[in-house]
């Protein structure tokens, strides 16, 4: 049988006067029945990828490492020891360096495709123009978010490209779901979810219509922005996973984080996106109004 080895995360324990355990990449422990089978050439199969001493070692072993591969359990001896989710999905960058930057590390080193974009690409992947390969978009403000600038991006998920962003406002970065469906949750959903959430919905308003005053910070540091591009890639990774290994209590695609920059804390908040507006019937319609 070709060779095969514990899958990157799970380990065997030796429990003593029980026998052997899996523990597995999701910290469960599994008893193992090795039956008639040697325990210890088992763990030495399945740890050094090597086969065991002599064809009768190897015809007993057989079955269990078969059933070890068809859990998930062992992988291929010759597979990358280190998982790349992101790898065969591009991912395009926008916005300013000081975000994208590290975002660019982070997300290469576990496999992804990096480009930097302009939005006039943004438009071409919104008209049907997009690589062959799962493409995610990724836009990073250092600054609230100019009015209509995330419109055309917005169109994104009706094409199934995936569709991430973040911006600063004043102290606090905020993180918006990954979107990559028709449905999901895009950028005027949370505006309009947090314009009804707050008593200050006029003042809100003003603020993003850009009747402020110049902005004072603070600024990222490499700590927060940091931060910022790990809590990024990490929805890169469950957008590419289909979020199959999700552990949060809220789905990538339905959570919306905000970075406090002053203490590097982080506070999730669930969001559903706005679903669109019925109009009226004509029973409900105005006397004398024209149809």
């Amino acid at each position: 049988m070709p060779p095969s080895r514990l899958a990157p995360g799970t380990g065997i324990v030796n429990v003593p006067d029980e026998g052997l355990a899996l523990r597995t990449a999701d910290g469960e422990f599994l008893r193992i029945d090795t039956g008639h089978a040697d325990g210890e050439a088992l763990t030495h199969r399945l740890v050094t990828g090597a086969g065991g001493k002599g064809t009768e070692a190897n015809d007993e072993l057989a079955p269990l490492v078969e059933a070890f591969e068809e859990a998930g359990y062992a992988v291929p001896a010759t597979a990358d020891p280190r998982p790349r989710p992101l790898r065969g999905h591009t991912v395009l960058l926008l916005g300013d360096t000081s975000l994208t930057a590290p975002l660019a590390r982070f997300a290469a080193a576990e496999g992804a495709d990096l480009r930097t974009a302009e939005p006039k690409q943004v438009t071409e992947l919104v008209e049907g123009h997009a690589p062959d390969a799962p493409t995610a978009v990724v836009w990073c403000l250092d600054s609230p978010v100019p009015q209509g600038l995330w419109d055309e991006a917005d169109r994104l998920p009706a094409v199934r490209v995936g569709w991430l962003r973040c911006h600063r406002e004043g102290a606090h970065t905020w993180i918006e779901p990954i979107a990559s469906a028709p449905g999901d949750i895009t950028s005027a959903h949370i505006r309009l979810r947090r314009l009804a959430a707050t008593p200050a919905h006029r003042e809100l308003a003003a603020y993003w219509a850009g009747h402020r005053t110049p902005d004072t910070g603070p600024r990222p540091t490499e700590a927060s922005a940091a931060l910022i591009a790990s809590l990024l890639t990490a929805d890169l990774v469950a957008w590419a996973a289909g979020e199959r290994y999700r552990s949060a209590a809220l789905p990538a695609r339905r959570r919306l984080r905000r970075v406090d920059l002053r203490d590097l804390t982080v506070t999730d908040h669930p969001v559903l996106p706005v679903p669109p507006v019925a109009p009226l019937p004509a029973s409900a319609k105005p006397a004398g109004s024209r149809p």
